[in-house]
């Protein structure tokens, strides 16, 4: 019964979520065959900017189990004046993640990026400045959505915002020269991307001021809501945390880009691909966490805490199922999978030794996050920040770093190269995992009323 409450709202997000992912995969599809000089300028660049949007998307999202606890308990209005708050926060931070990409500097030096590297760099990343003020916002419609357990709602603007994107991107990347459109290469899918995503934002409005549904909740009755500082420190309290986590997680992948890329540009080109394939699968994870997240949420403003400890076991255990089904499949198939993405022999000899780790990486990702998602909605986020930046940052970039360029001297040469980094980060994400769920099963059984320990 559990399964069935969680499946009902995550399947939802998991196809909006493949639809976001989908933008990297289309442009990861269409640069790979553009040239490797434009696929090492992607991955650089797409660090770059998963870096600053998934941290501050993180604070953002805040506003998921505050609004969950509300609809639970019943304060409709109080849940609808969470969204004009957590505007407030998305504008912020946009105005401070635009400057960043505007001037990628430390990204760039961290890359070591040559000239011609980075003369490609610049131009995407200024062009996915102008998307991070619409990817925020629509942060905001998808938190609140999935808190009030409406997730089809977000899930068709995704949809339609992939169906924008693809011909742009296909478009800009290769030129239209019966119209008069330019060849862009790389460049081309950072202005793609900022179409499609101002074309969410003005959907999404469209449909919180027309839509009936949200009329109890008196979003637009008395215009934008001025911020109010209780309001804004209850969604910071949380909301940082769990950024800064977030952002710990992905920068610990980020970074793999990065110093990669040191490697050379076939290196990084391979570790692109095997990079879309890991955020592919985290779909599944994802929508299951966001589920039984809001799920915990609504019960535990309920007061019914045995359903809410109850709920967080079993999504734990259906995300843990499926991430060893999805993780064994890709890697029985892991030569087919990648030969999709290029032709080129030296990519493919890179990718397929990264894909070999997919299955421990996915496994011990899909259980830390689903546990870090699980212990949001009990206002619980320092703890795990700790966990993640320890496990993430000390034994997967630290030990990776030492791993692949081979800093002690000690290294196997089969963990030499880009396979080191993704070795510590698989074992680094399998002690996260086992962290946080301990911690979870700890803080359920002392810290939550009615519950007896896990079931």
């Amino acid at each position: 019964a559990d399964a069935g409450r969680i499946t009902r709202l995550a399947w939802p997000v998991f196809i909006g979520q493949i639809s976001v992912l989908a933008f990297s995969t289309v442009d990861t599809l269409l640069v790979a065959r553009y040239s490797a000089q434009d696929l090492a300028a992607l991955a650089v660049g797409a660090a770059a900017y998963v870096t600053v949007f998934i941290g501050f998307m993180g604070v953002v999202l805040a506003i998921s189990p505050i609004v969950g606890q509300l609809q639970g308990a019943g304060r409709l209005h109080d849940a609808g004046r969470q969204v004009h708050q957590a505007i407030w926060v998305a504008l912020a931070l946009a105005l401070l993640g635009a400057l960043l990409l505007a001037f990628p500097w430390p990204f760039l030096a961290l890359a070591k990026a040559t000239p011609e590297l980075e003369a490609k760099v610049r131009p995407y990343l200024l062009a996915l400045a102008c998307a991070l003020p619409a990817s925020l916002l629509f942060t905001v419609y998808r938190g609140f959505n999935n808190a009030v357990a409406r997730p089809k709602a977000v899930m068709l603007l995704q949809v339609a915002g992939l169906g924008i994107k693809v011909p742009c991107s296909a478009a800009l990347v290769w030129g239209v020269p019966a119209l008069g459109v330019p060849s862009l290469g790389v460049v081309g899918c950072g202005i793609a991307t900022a179409i499609a995503m101002w074309a969410q934002v003005i959907a999404a409005i469209v449909v919180l001021r027309r839509d009936r549904f949200y009329e109890r909740y008196a979003i637009w009755t008395h215009g934008l809501e001025p911020p109010r500082k209780e309001a804004l420190q209850k969604q910071l309290s949380l909301g940082v945390p769990m950024g800064l986590s977030i952002l710990v997680e992905v920068t610990s992948f980020s970074m793999m880009a990065i110093f990669i890329a040191r490697l050379g540009t076939t290196a990084v080109a391979g570790h692109q691909i095997v990079a879309n394939l890991v955020a592919l699968l985290f779909m599944m994870p994802l929508a299951v966490g966001n589920a039984t997240s809001t799920l915990v949420a609504q019960r535990i403003g309920a007061q019914d805490m045995p359903d809410a400890r109850r709920l967080g076991w079993h999504g734990l255990r259906l995300g843990l199922v499926l991430a060893c089904g999805m993780g064994l499949a890709m890697l029985l198939s892991r030569e087919s999978v990648v030969r999709l993405y290029t032709q080129d022999a030296a990519v493919v000899a890179v990718a397929l030794p990264l894909v070999a780790w997919l299955l421990v990486f996915h496994v011990g990702d899909a259980v830390q996050a689903i546990a870090a998602f699980i212990l949001r909605p009990h206002h619980v986020a320092r703890l795990p920040l700790v966990i993640l930046a320890l496990s993430l940052w000390g034994v997967g970039l630290g030990g990776g770093y030492l791993l692949a360029f081979n800093v002690t001297g000690l290294s196997p040469t089969s963990l030499q190269g880009p396979v080191g980094f993704w070795a510590a980060a698989a074992w680094s994400l399998v002690l996260a995992a086992v962290a946080l769920t301990a911690y979870l099963a700890f803080y359920l059984r002392n810290r939550v009323p009615g519950s007896g320990g896990p079931r």
